[in-house]
């Protein structure tokens, strides 16, 4: 099975057998490396329903992530969702923890599952639960998470009983500020939940540094059992501080979004690339009679729009005797793309798509050799939706419904309103006298 067009980046992958149904739902920190793992004899690996699951598959779909820990959350949505068969984890209505700041005159902080409408601070989830609350356990020894830990009902109105003060074990044992023995203030407290707020938000690079330190020191010392232990500490940190979606998925989530990954698939076997072109990139340019000439680039990534790395650029030689000249201004535009790419060493695009024919594409061929730069690139004709690629003589004509076509049309159709946006823009300028 050709899994190249697989990316290497975080996703949930979702295998098929021959009528489409989903067997399996995983979640990898790179969905190549991870899948490929199945189709490789691995004798010490004892899982027996391993070799049974490869059978039946017959094809592969994915859905790329931002980050390993948002794939995690799409992963149990979709097993809770879609029952797999051979997926043993998440059927039944388990949901990932939350850590709730409390609503209360003196408030804790918890672990739940459940988000209610309580008036509490959530944050979260975190699929990684194990790290987390070695994290929080350490913090609490330390005192910088220094808020109550009991599960006393009581407030400034109603005071908890002596009885159950006296009862307490935290309270004898120094592990709480006791506030309902009033051993510290109302806005004592308020200043530890406040710290232990903005903590939970992704405050923590004073921790993150001393945690650090205390790591490097402890291996100086061949004290490997601490270090793990301020390493595992870090790692909590950087699970906290990824990037995650929390939606629920509807009911056509599945088909829009392997829809948008398999366009990406569909193109890169239609345009038979090396790999699949995850990242591309489309410029269009646009001018009145050589006025206000500008220039456009849109990147979708996924199959999904990516509007980070949107540019548009006012054509250098829009005054001069070539400045109606298409496939300068074409040439002016890939070339000024190249180099802001190369000035920032962000990784280059799969694939750049130029609005245009032959022309257009020769211009853009000529911008690639100046920038020493080694990047597929092709052109979309709009009368025919025809697809021109160098060295090939007579242009690709794709059926119109073809996924690959859609994804080349989107991003066609996205650069030239962009661009003309920015275009009319000006104009407006000009015509104003600004």
């Amino acid at each position: 099975m050709d899994l190249s067009h697989l990316p290497d980046g975080p996703g949930v992958y979702l295998m098929r057998n021959a009528t489409g149904t989903v067997l399996y739902v995983g979640k990898a920190k790179s969905l190549r490396h991870r899948v490929t793992q199945y189709f490789r004899k691995n004798p010490s690996d004892t899982r027996g329903k391993i070799p049974s699951l490869v059978a039946l598959i017959r094809s592969i779909d994915y859905i790329a992530s931002a980050s390993e820990r948002e794939s995690l959350l799409t992963e149990r949505q979709l097993i809770h969702s879609l029952q797999p068969f051979f997926n043993e984890m998440w059927k039944d209505s388990k949901t990932y923890p939350y850590l709730e700041l409390t609503r209360e005159d003196f408030p804790r902080l918890l672990f739940t599952r459940r988000r209610t409408k309580d008036g509490g601070r959530y944050f979260g989830p975190y699929p990684k639960v194990e790290p987390l609350k070695k994290l929080t356990g350490h913090l609490w020894r330390i005192k910088f998470i220094n808020l109550r830990r009991c599960r006393w009902d009581f407030s400034l109105k109603k005071p908890l009983a002596e009885r159950k003060i006296k009862a307490c074990l935290y309270f004898h044992t120094g592990q709480c500020t006791a506030p309902c023995a009033g051993k510290i203030s109302k806005a004592a407290y308020n200043s530890i939940t406040a710290r232990v707020a903005d903590f939970l938000k992704g405050d923590f690079e004073k921790l993150r540094r001393n945690f650090s330190a205390k790591m490097d020191r402890a291996a100086l010392k061949m004290n490997y059992e601490e270090a793990a232990r301020y390493r595992d500490f870090l790692s909590a940190f950087s699970h906290m501080e990824e990037r995650v979606m929390v939606h629920e998925l509807g009911p056509d989530f599945i088909q829009q979004a392997t829809g948008r990954t398999g366009a990406v698939t569909a193109l890169k076997t239609a345009l038979g690339l090396a790999r699949p072109p995850v990242h591309i990139e489309a410029f269009d340019t646009s001018s009145l009679f050589g006025k206000q000439a500008v220039g456009s680039s849109v990147c979708f990534i996924n199959g999904e729009k990516n509007t980070a790395h949107y540019r548009r650029y006012r054509i250098k030689f829009a005054n001069t005797p070539e400045g109606g000249n298409d496939f300068a201004m074409m040439e002016e535009i890939v070339g000024r793309r190249l180099a802001q790419l190369k000035k920032s060493g962000e990784p280059p695009p799969d694939l750049l798509l130029v609005d245009g024919g032959p022309g257009q594409l020769a211009a853009a061929m000529k911008a690639l050799r100046a920038a020493a730069m080694n990047i597929q690139v092709i052109g979309l004709a709009k009368r025919l939706e025809e697809v021109f690629m160098p060295g090939r003589a007579l242009p690709l004509a794709l059926d119109r419904a073809h996924p690959g076509l859609r994804l080349l049309e989107a991003l066609r159709d996205e650069a030239h309103r962009f661009g003309v946006t920015y275009h009319r823009l000006l104009r407006g300028r000009a015509e104003l006298g600004k």
